[in-house]
């Protein structure tokens, strides 16, 4: 990735939120900046109601001609004509979901901080890699990824990469130069005013 390129935003939906209330919220974050990729990330395993919050929020991606892909389910990702699936366990599925769902569909991963099973993933197929957290330690066993991984992939691996989890403004500044999205999620849906929290975080990276 070039140095003056800004990375792409990746959203990631909250892990619960109100059908009736959240396309409104999430109207307002997709009109503040420009989304390449969304994530529908529930934290509920109800079919039906990971049904119902897929549609409300492909609409929405659809209107605003975003990318949209599923943590982990992969027949919900086919049975919803998704554009693809999120996985959670670094490379151990991405060989399958390549298969299931085709050469055509996005599959990514997250890897925690391992640079090795980062480039496993890239092998058996990824089309990105996810890094993080970057700070606390809300993913994974809360091992921290550090700018190093960043940096050593962004000038070794042709396979993109994200950076999840924990993000500052601070931080989006540091690792703009050297990542090829930034993953945003808990950082603005906890706050008062998503989409101000989100112009604050793309500001940084300026």
């Amino acid at each position: 990735m070039a140095e003056a390129d800004q990375p792409q935003l990746y959203l990631v939906t909250p892990p619960e939120f109100d059908l009736s209330s959240f396309p409104d919220k999430l109207s307002s974050v997709l009109d503040a900046a420009e989304i390449a990729c969304m994530r529908l990330s529930l934290a509920t395993r109800d079919e039906d109601r990971l049904l119902r919050a897929a549609d409300v929020v492909r609409d929405l991606a659809h209107r605003y001609d975003i990318a949209l892909v599923i943590d982990t389910h992969v027949v919900l990702a086919q049975r919803l004509g998704l554009d693809g699936v999120h996985l959670t366990d670094g490379s151990r599925s991405v060989r399958a979901a390549r298969k299931d769902l085709g050469p055509d569909a996005i599959v990514g991963t997250f890897c925690g901080s391992s640079r090795h099973d980062g480039m496993v993933a890239g092998e058996a197929g990824a089309d990105y890699v996810a890094f993080g957290p970057l700070s606390g330690e809300a993913l994974g066993d809360g091992t921290l990824a550090d700018f190093e991984l960043f940096e050593w992939w962004s000038q070794m691996i042709e396979v993109p990469i994200v950076a999840e989890g924990g993000l500052t403004p601070e931080l989006v500044a540091k690792l703009a130069p050297v990542t090829d999205f930034i993953s945003i999620g808990e950082e603005i849906w906890n706050t008062e005013d998503p989409a101000a929290t989100l112009k604050a975080l793309t500001d940084a990276m300026r």
